[in-house]
């Protein structure tokens, strides 16, 4: 092992397109951001600790720098008065954290608040309503901080009704909202939503939802990092997690440049979870693609056929839905499905679908150059719900994951629901909280034939039935 005497100075591997996380054994050793808009309008990443260079130890570690590790890293130090360590396999916030849509809306998971009452009953329901609504003040006070400038785009989140037949399903879901949670959303009908909010051409109505708000993704996740070693917190890029040995309590997790001794793991990987990293997050998520594109600046004619006039979220009610929005810069982005495999992430016709969904929605922009395009890895639960616990109380192991493409607002308030077990406080009695994440199984060799299917079935019931 080093001995910390010579710092280590890894050389930056070049971003890999076609990684995979079923596949592959790990996220690689410091490797390159993903080409995305917000890396590359970002600036500078901000600094960090760079690698572990000898053996060491701490009160608490942390594997994953996205939003849910940078947030647990600051609620630990801030709170609890502990010292994280924050182990990276690549570069800062590498994964979801800047290569998401930077829309954050009031939910959790994939599931909406009918869904839930379905599954857990009203009472259940209620409380996860609190939870959330509690979750978008916190990240609200986050972002209001002087340490995280990321672009915020108040305005409430759009659902907008791709067809006719779905606005009968949005009704009921608004008189849902508004008369059990008491919430105050609407309904819009497509000459409102055309007149004041924004002509998609696709639209036969919209549920407004008055919580709502576009960030900059890559701001977001360097604020946090600021914030988080203003607290104390260290944070170790280029440091993947290569081995993980547990012994009298104390787990030895084994970077290439040292192993970190502590009594405490808390893991955030996401949907860039290597399927060998533990026994207990293995076959726990479904990583989908999701794939992202961002055009030109629009020009004043464009932006006048388009009639955005608004920039808060806006996604369609897709069962693969599409996620858009005009960023302040007056280039639109939209995301949505992707390619099934890594293998076949960079194959052209994923692109292709993207930019016919965009030009059903605002055909001005058919055709439309375009100055970004990437995808990332979306980490989707057996049950379409997030969980932050301990899955063994026999173990000091937390993690925080599961958000199905949620996350960007409520892993704010997962790292600090974490971070509250680790230091032994109570949380709120909820499903999210008190159980494990589901596992295939030994279904799991077979999920992605079975993604396949799903995916031709949403097709169909989307778009032609």
């Amino acid at each position: 092992m080093p001995d910390g005497s010579i710092p280590l100075c890894w050389p930056k591997a070049s971003y890999d397109p076609k990684y995979d996380p079923i596949v592959d054994a790990g996220p690689g050793h410091n490797r390159d951001f993903a080409p995305t808009y917000w890396v590359g309008t970002a600036g500078p990443a901000p600094e960090d600790d760079g690698p572990i260079t000898a053996d060491c130890e701490a009160d608490v570690v942390v594997i994953g720098s996205g939003y849910t590790g940078l947030s647990t890293a600051i609620h630990l130090a801030k709170d609890h008065g502990l010292q994280p360590l924050v182990l990276e396999a690549n570069s800062v916030a590498w994964g979801c954290s800047t290569r998401n849509g930077g829309q954050a809306q009031i939910s959790s998971g994939r599931l909406k608040r009918s869904q839930w009452i379905k599954r857990w009953g009203v009472d259940v329901a209620r409380a996860m309503h609190d939870e959330v609504t509690e979750a978008f003040r916190l990240f609200e006070d986050l972002i209001a901080s002087e340490e995280i400038d990321c672009d915020p785009q108040p305005g409430g989140h759009y659902y907008i009704a791709h067809r006719d037949k779905v606005m009968a399903g949005l009704r009921r879901e608004c008189e849902v909202l508004n008369q059990t949670f008491g919430y105050g959303a609407k309904i819009l009908s497509r000459e409102e939503l055309h007149a004041e909010h924004v002509k998609d051409q696709e639209a036969a109505g919209a549920l407004w939802e008055p919580d709502g708000t576009c960030i900059h993704a890559a701001k977001l996740a360097f604020g946090y990092v600021r914030m988080a070693r203003r607290l104390g917190a260290r944070i170790h890029t280029a440091s993947p997690v290569m081995g993980w040995r547990e012994q009298g309590g104390w787990h030895y997790l084994r970077t290439p440049g040292g192993t970190v001794k502590t009594r405490t793991v808390a893991v955030a990987t996401a949907g860039y979870t290597p399927v060998g990293l533990h026994k207990r997050t293995k076959h726990r998520l479904m990583p989908i693609l999701s794939n992202s594109m961002v055009t030109r600046v629009l020009t004043p004619s464009e932006l006048e056929a388009c009639g955005i006039q608004v920039t808060s979220p806006l996604t369609d009610t897709r069962t693969l839905r599409h996620y858009y929005r005009l960023l302040p810069d007056n280039r639109m982005q939209i995301g949505s499905r992707s390619a099934v495999t890594g293998r076949d992430a960079e194959n052209d016709k994923h692109l292709a679908l993207l930019r016919r969904g965009l030009a059903r929605k605002f055909p001005a922009l058919e055709g439309i150059g375009l100055d970004y395009s990437w995808w990332g890895w979306v980490d989707v639960s057996h049950d379409m719900m997030p969980r932050i616990c301990q899955p063994d109380r026999e173990s000091r192991i937390f993690y925080a994951m599961g958000y199905g493409g949620n996350g960007v607002m409520y892993s704010a308030q997962a790292g600090r629901r974490m971070a509250q077990q680790i230091a032994g406080e109570k949380t709120p009695v909820l499903p999210i909280f008190n159980s494990p994440l589901p596992s295939h199984g030994l279904l799991t060799p077979f999920r992605r034939l079975g993604q396949r299917m799903a995916y031709g079935w949403y097709y169909l019931k989307d778009e032609i039935i």
